[in-house]
């Protein structure tokens, strides 16, 4: 289905594709003409399933471990040599393990820890890296990073996670910066709860109410509903967003 944002001609790297926020994206952008890879970290079936269910020709999909630096730091590159290069690039994939500081012994602290960091915070540093050069040599192009709400509203029971978002919205405004002279816009976007795959057990469960309680609308938010969000951004009709974190949290959390 095409809009006014018509993206066709883009070529699109997508991360965390196979479900969730990554996979509503992935079929919103291909619905509006994008070209679209579709990276999974393990779940190839998911992934193919996806890719079978996108409108359009050309998508692909590619695996990466994004807590490994090398696998992250190639990615680009294999979604470009697919696609013929890369105009936008959606920073989704990311982990949430609970870790209470009082509770773990330090092995465990530090193996919650470190993974949640390599693959929340530099795996995205190192896609980006090697994003560079290619959403140049496209004269330019669209960075979205997907945080999270826990970046400024705490993640007690998951501090790495938190910590980690924060550090993403942080480098999505410092790479606004520098890369503006490239013509990269690049733009965090921070939801709060989301029905997915991932949290159905969550929101359905006995903590759903309390969860939808804390916001005024009595619900989250949905994949689709950020999904609208990074085609806005990605449109090239608001690239004064670069630089900015769109809270989407359906006002459970206002800063």
């Amino acid at each position: 289905m095409k809009s006014s944002c018509d993206l066709t001609g883009k070529r699109a790297l997508i991360t965390g594709a196979s479900r969730g926020i990554g996979r509503a994206v992935a079929e919103l952008l291909a619905g509006h003409g994008a070209t679209v890879v579709v990276h999974f970290g393990s779940d190839k079936a998911a992934a193919t399933h996806v890719l079978e269910g996108l409108q359009g020709t050309g998508h692909a999909i590619v695996s990466a471990d994004l807590g490994n630096p090398n696998e992250a730091g190639q990615l680009a590159s294999k979604a470009a040599e697919l696609l013929g290069g890369l105009d936008i690039v959606v920073n989704n994939a990311g982990i949430f393990v609970t870790h209470d500081i009082a509770e773990l012994d330090q092995q465990n602290w530090q193996q919650f820890w470190d993974r949640t960091i390599a693959v929340n915070l530099n795996g995205p540093a190192h896609v980006l890296h090697g994003s560079v050069p290619f959403l140049e040599q496209a004269g330019g192009g669209h960075i979205i990073n997907i945080t999270s709400r826990g970046a400024f509203r705490g993640e007690p029971a998951a501090p790495a996670y938190g910590a980690s978002k924060a550090g993403l919205n942080s480098l999505s405004q410092s790479l606004a910066v520098a890369l503006a002279p490239r013509n990269i816009k690049v733009v965090a976007v921070a939801p709060g709860w989301v029905l997915t795959d991932m949290t159905r057990d969550y929101l359905e469960g006995p903590a759903g109410k309390a969860i939808r309680e804390q916001s005024p609308m009595g619900r989250t938010a949905t994949a689709d509903e950020i999904a609208h969000v990074v085609l806005m951004v990605v449109s090239g009709q608001a690239d004064a967003l670069s630089g900015g974190i769109i809270d989407i949290n359906c006002a459970s959390y206002l800063r």
